[in-house]
């Protein structure tokens, strides 16, 4: 039986107000924000109650992917969580790796879409540091295609649909979204990010064909490039003005959990636009720990 690291990765969250700017400070390659740039980011955390939930719903989701691999697999391994743009870090996580005397390291990264510009750019932090204690790695690239995950979506639009009268559903906008990233890495690399964001939503269509399906991005960050759009603001009030829907379904399934960006990106500000339409917001359930999703990172894990 073989000893290994499951590192699973996520981008971080500040753990509190004192951690925002040092944390937006490496968000921006050491550049510390503006005044006016800090103090937007502390009120949309105010705005969803201070802090975000997602350091503890990643421990939960890690630790019920290490316990889920440890119930299939002959192997053991040992769970450890690298973080992006705060301690601990992915470098500190594959340290603590060596530390343990493990020379086999399997990630994954908690976002369903594989770019260069997002997981790539985990995984590889991760392999160069590990190349330092000559510890092997395999890497886990996307699993938005894996059957359990795109039934936990097509569950959630079904269930969404039950509470819209039927007589309406052809008045309902699904959008289909996840994290914006530069149009110019994108078109560069000919990443493959916006496409796999299209060919989810077809898996999903195919299954749950009900009201419109559209395609949206969100959570740009504040570069003077373009990022991947329409923004989900945006695009709920161009739909509204052509279509004048009256329900508007937000499946953010770019992200895994409830945390800034779903819970401020679209249950408050598209929420505004929705309300100020006199349209009904509808947003279910982030997967979080549901096994579906467990079981989806799984089955990409046990390919490696």
């Amino acid at each position: 039986m073989a000893k290994k690291a499951l590192l699973v990765m996520a981008y971080g969250t500040p753990y509190q107000e004192s951690d925002i700017e040092p944390y937006y400070t490496h968000i921006r390659h050491g550049r510390p924000p503006s005044k006016e740039a800090l103090e937007d980011l502390k009120m949309r955390y105010k705005a969803i109650g201070g802090v975000s939930p997602l350091k503890d719903t990643t421990k939960r989701q890690a630790l019920a992917l290490v316990e889920e691999m440890n119930k299939r697999s002959d192997d053991e391994y040992e769970l450890f969580i690298g973080l992006k743009h705060i301690t601990p870090f992915i470098e500190e996580a594959v340290e603590d790796i060596n530390k343990a005397g493990i020379k086999e390291i399997e990630t994954v990264v908690l976002a369903p879409h594989y770019s260069a510009f997002s997981v790539e750019t985990y995984n590889k932090r991760a392999k160069e540091e590990a190349e330092k204690y000559g510890i092997s790695v395999k890497s886990v690239d996307d699993f938005y295609r894996q059957e359990p995950f795109i039934d936990y979506w097509v569950e959630q639009v079904e269930e969404t649909m039950k509470t819209i009268p039927e007589d309406e559903h052809d008045k309902t906008a699904i959008i289909v979204s996840a994290h914006s990233l530069p149009e110019k890495m994108i078109v560069e690399n000919n990443d493959p990010y916006p496409k796999q964001l299209e060919e989810t939503m077809e898996l999903i269509r195919e299954r749950a064909n009900y009201g419109h399906y559209f395609t949206g991005w969100q959570s740009e960050g504040n570069t003077p490039d373009p990022w991947l759009g329409p923004d989900v603001q945006d695009l709920t009030q161009d739909l509204y003005d052509e279509h004048q829907f009256k329900h508007f379904v937000y499946l953010p399934l770019g992200f895994v959990c409830e945390h800034l960006e779903v819970l401020y990106d679209n249950d408050y500000e598209c929420k505004v636009v929705t309300d100020r339409n006199n349209a009904v917001y509808h947003r279910p359930p982030m997967p979080n720990t549901d096994q579906r999703f467990i079981d989806a990172m799984a089955n990409e894990i046990e390919k490696l």
